[in-house]
């Protein structure tokens, strides 16, 4: 893929296959109506259980071409070490600078692996300091006009889920495309979901927040901002 071509919507993630995994659905259902979408992940995979870095690197890759994204990005930051650092809220000003999004998707603020939380935090802060024009990078200033946080494995009660229903199976390629991490294999076994379980408990997942909408499959998202409503009549979803 060319080198930071500008996407409408930028996911930042913590890991690779961290972005299939939680909004995955969203990007694909973003590309099928025109909207251009790009992928950053912070770290490259060299600390966990299963895969290296140049497999998980190489998986990334194939779930780019799955998800439709135009570029797809990974920093050095050390796997399993995210910090909020100035250093690092720096690596990330420069790529929202060359990307230019409307839009970032964040990881929830909290959850259980230390990294994605670090993640949220340290995304939020690049996106203000990439708006400043003495910050110099090389590249003009830029802050996006949304973030919104994917949700899908935290506790709480979404402010709006997106529709994937058509995209369901294809996400679930994109995930699986990670030979590494989900097909069957001793290293993680007693911390992995055994792969004959993956999609049962992905499109369940899928499934649950799609009915709380009155579809099939959807994802959930968090965002802080009130919402803003022009006609009270188009407001979707039924009440009753």
């Amino acid at each position: 893929m060319p080198d930071h071509p500008t996407a409408d919507v930028l996911a930042i993630a913590a890991h690779r296959d961290d972005v299939e995994q939680t909004c995955g659905g969203t990007l694909l259902r973003m590309h099928s109506i025109g909207v251009s979408t790009a992928i950053l992940d912070l770290t490259q995979g060299e600390a966990g259980t299963r895969g290296s870095a140049a497999e998980r690197a190489a998986e990334a890759a194939a779930s780019a071409g799955i998800l439709g994204v135009v570029w797809r990005g990974a920093l050095d930051i050390p796997d399993g070490r995210v910090e909020n650092t100035f250093e690092n809220r720096l690596k990330i000003v420069d790529v929202l600078r060359r990307v230019r999004p409307r839009v970032v998707i964040l990881p929830y603020w909290s959850g259980r692996h230390p990294d994605h939380s670090t993640s949220s935090t340290l995304g939020y802060e690049a996106c203000f300091l990439s708006g400043l024009a003495k910050i110099d990078t090389g590249a003009p200033p830029h802050r996006p006009f949304k973030i919104v946080y994917a949700s899908l494995y935290a506790d709480v009660r979404p402010t709006f889920v997106i529709d994937i229903t058509p995209f369901i199976e294809d996400r679930h390629r994109a995930l699986m495309a990670y030979h590494s991490q989900y097909a069957n294999q001793s290293a993680g076994s007693s911390l992995f979901v055994p792969e004959e379980e993956i999609r049962e408990r992905t499109f369940a997942e899928a499934r649950h927040y799609g009915t709380l909408a009155g579809v099939r499959y959807a994802e959930p998202f968090v965002q802080k901002e009130i919402g803003l409503v022009d006609d009270l009549t188009l407001i979707p979803v039924q009440s009753l």
